[in-house]
């Protein structure tokens, strides 16, 4: 991997064509790679080697803490620190405490979701190496884009640039970084 060189991006003209590209890409090898579309391509991802996250767990136990914390909370207030006995009811009593644990549980299930979405996305991300190709800025009018990353352990300047003009791109181009 050169110093400054982010990685190749290869422009296509259509959808079917980026579909192949990654294809063939993710069959030579390279797992480092990012599709760039106008609009969703149904099957891109798999293309890709996209993997799903963990986001969905972390969710999952962002919402148990919430609603653990929401309930102890009020098992805290009402049983030892101030226990008040309203119309003879227990001091435990659980079924009033539902409500507010349930509240917990979709603040906290919330707040890690929005939280595990910017991590894992590693954003904010006001910048990208790709927004120095300079026809990328059709990638959201009518043109289509693979971007085979340096880091990528299968990546060789020459051999990449040779196997994605086998794949009939409209150019391929370096990246800087």
């Amino acid at each position: 991997m050169r110093p400054g060189v982010y990685g190749l991006m290869a422009e296509f003209d259509s959808a079917d064509a980026l579909m192949a590209a990654a294809k063939h890409a993710f069959e030579r090898g390279y797992r480092k790679m990012d599709a760039y579309s106008p609009f969703p391509i149904e099957g891109l991802d798999e293309a890709i080697g996209y993997h799903p996250t963990g986001l969905p767990s972390l969710v999952f136990l962002g919402g148990l803490a919430g609603g653990l914390g929401g309930y102890l909370l009020q098992y805290f207030t009402a049983v030892i620190a101030l226990p008040v006995n309203v119309g003879g009811r227990p001091f435990h009593s659980w079924p009033s405490f539902i409500p507010v644990t349930f509240e917990c549980a979709i603040l906290g299930a919330s707040l890690t979701a929005v939280l595990g979405m910017f991590i894992l996305n590693g954003l904010p991300m006001p910048y990208h190496p790709v927004f120095n190709v300079e026809r990328f800025q059709f990638a959201s009018r009518d043109r289509f884009f693979l971007c085979i990353e340096a880091k990528d352990p299968m990546y060789d300047r020459a051999r990449t640039a040779r196997e994605m003009g086998e794949w009939a791109p409209k150019d391929v181009v370096e990246v800087a970084e």
